[in-house]
């Protein structure tokens, strides 16, 4: 990959959408092709670093240090993992949301300022369900954001209230924040709601939004348990299957956009 990281958020307001099961899995996909990766937990309940297998004494830095002290270095606070190419910053369980000073663009200075941008091709953060001011600095970091939804009736309505978010978000502070993709997990297209569901996400925000979907695996839920990724712990799932594929499919839209990026500058 040419130029600075991509960095992708994965977001839903919505807690139970598979955000961090997605970010550990997508991180792991990448990382296994050769790309450097980070994976930033910015969830205080912390548990990437339970899908990595990462055990840190308490009083370790995280990337929650970065909005407590004006002195702190994101890159102190990055972990190696058992998996080449993969590096995690952890989160804090005890970190308070609404701490800090309400800058929304700590995060972005820290990773550009401090050169992880040039060390990594992508840059994955997880986020928390709430939307406060560490949902915001992420939103403002990233040029992407990928929405893992379960395909149930009241999915709709929280995918649009967050695409207003990212509106309001892309008119101000960071223009350069687009939407991947939107992702279906624990899906089972033999149940009418969920075909009608992911259907109707599709005619609204369009089908080339869409991504082809994770269908339900107990394995997912296991190798969490085994603090590895599903790739490692079940090289032969479904689970690792539709992980790879979707990791293909924002490949290769990261892809085509940074080709249409580069077109446009020399044109």
């Amino acid at each position: 990959m040419n130029g600075p990281a991509e960095i992708i958020v994965v977001t839903n307001r919505k807690g139970g959408t598979g955000k961090t099961t997605t970010s550990v899995n997508l991180a792991a996909e990448f990382a296994a092709q050769g790309q450097p990766v980070l994976l930033i937990d910015m969830d205080t309940q912390g548990h990437c670093a339970v899908g990595v297998d990462v055990t840190k004494p308490k009083d370790s830095p995280t990337v929650h240090n970065l909005f407590l002290s004006d002195d702190f270095l994101l890159a102190e606070a990055v972990c190696p993992t058992a998996w080449p190419n993969l590096h995690l910053i952890p989160a804090n369980p005890l970190f308070e949301h609404g701490s800090g000073d309400g800058d929304q663009t700590r995060l972005a200075r820290a990773l550009h300022d401090e050169g992880l941008t040039k060390q990594y091709d992508l840059i994955i953060i997880d986020t928390p369900p709430s939307f406060d001011g560490l949902l915001m600095n992420a939103l403002c970091a990233a040029r992407s954001v990928l929405i893992p939804f379960v395909p149930h009736h009241l999915s709709g309505e929280g995918i649009r209230n967050l695409a207003r978010i990212l509106f309001r978000v892309a008119s101000g502070p960071n223009p350069d924040l687009k939407l991947l993709g939107l992702l279906p997990i624990m899906l089972d297209r033999r149940i009418g709601q969920h075909r009608n569901v992911t259907d109707g996400a599709a005619l609204q925000f369009g089908q080339g939004r869409m991504l082809s979907g994770i269908r339900t695996d107990i394995k997912l839920a296991e190798s969490f348990a085994h603090r590895q990724p599903v790739r490692s712990y079940m090289p032969n799932c479904r689970g690792t299957e539709d992980y790879a594929m979707v990791a293909r499919e924002i490949g290769e839209r990261l892809k085509s956009r940074y080709e249409l990026h580069s077109t446009k500058q020399t044109t």
